[in-house]
């Protein structure tokens, strides 16, 4: 079996958190060194307005600062399968990378020849380079783009897919606001035959006029909704966001016993790398001056 990673938080009481970064700011944000402990999972995030070459650059000085890159392939965005396989094989030998995260991209995005994640992931590429670790996306709060049906037959499909792969595969969802709905679709998802390790997205600590900016961006409206019926009044829009209100619930379910696929949280720094990482530590997740390396296991599913 394939060795992976499996993260680990600061205290028993808490749950592991992954970040993700632009590829601009992994490549030249001089904050990054020491920014987050060694090990974490920063995934790398794929707008389709970068280069090959600039994507790779960050997955690299990521690892050169001894965390954990994991790059997203955004799939209606690439445009051929040998752009995918220069892509991957790129990634593997020049930055060491072997963990990914594959989405969609938007409906409306098709750049070439592939029109969903699954057409990417047969093409074996992330088995041929080495790749022993693939997130997929997920959507506790439906998208404008498809059914409840159609995401949850997809998620099926890449059940089954993992059972071919040498890869390890998880669900890595979109960020809300609604700890309880959160949990109840995670929990949901075994009932439909698909028991793939689930990553919580939430936001950061962030003004709220900003969530909401990134959350119509994102196409999460049901987050608009609960945002704006939350936020009182406009002294509220004014004020910070406080990820307490969804991770707490969540990380109480996750540290009762409950049985449970969600294994950790990754976090949207929509307020900033540095303001961001600084909550994580207060909060215990992380540990930056001890800088925790995550431990190996053979069997963690992440």
């Amino acid at each position: 079996m394939t060795t992976v990673v499996e993260m680990k938080p600061a205290r028993p009481d808490k749950i592991a958190a992954s970040i993700e970064v632009a590829p601009r700011q992994a490549v030249e944000s001089a904050d990054l060194p020491n920014l987050f402990p060694k090990g974490t999972h920063v995934y790398v995030t794929d707008v389709g307005t970068d280069t090959t070459d600039t994507l790779v650059a960050a997955a690299r000085r990521l690892r050169e600062l001894g965390f954990e890159p994991v790059p997203h392939f955004a799939s209606r965005r690439l445009t051929t399968r040998p752009v995918l396989e220069d892509r991957i094989k790129r990634m593997s030998e020049e930055a060491g990378v072997n963990n990914v995260l594959v989405i969609g991209g938007g409906l409306e995005r098709q750049a070439g020849e592939f029109s969903s994640t699954m057409e990417v992931l047969e093409t074996g590429y992330f088995d041929k380079y080495g790749v022993s670790s693939i997130g997929v996306a997920g959507h506790p709060e439906g998208s404008p783009d498809f059914s409840e049906e159609v995401a949850v037959a997809a998620l099926r499909l890449k059940k089954s897919f993992a059972e071919r792969s040498d890869a390890q595969l998880r669900i890595v969802t979109q960020f809300g606001f609604d700890a309880q709905k959160f949990i109840s679709w995670a929990d949901s998802l075994k009932g439909h035959g698909i028991d793939l390790p689930v990553h919580l997205g939430v936001a950061g600590p962030a003004k709220i006029t900003t969530l909401l900016k990134f959350a119509a961006m994102c196409g999460v409206g049901n987050s608009v909704s609960f945002l704006k019926k939350n936020a009182l009044s406009l002294t509220t829009l004014a004020t910070s966001h406080s990820p307490e209100n969804v991770v707490g619930p969540i990380e109480t379910h996750v540290l009762s016993g409950a049985a449970t696929p969600i294994r950790q949280i990754h976090v949207f720094a929509f307020g900033g790398l540095k303001k961001t990482s600084e909550w994580l530590e207060d909060r215990g997740t992380w540990d930056i001056k001890t800088s925790l390396y995550p431990s190996t296991s053979s069997t963690a599913q992440f």
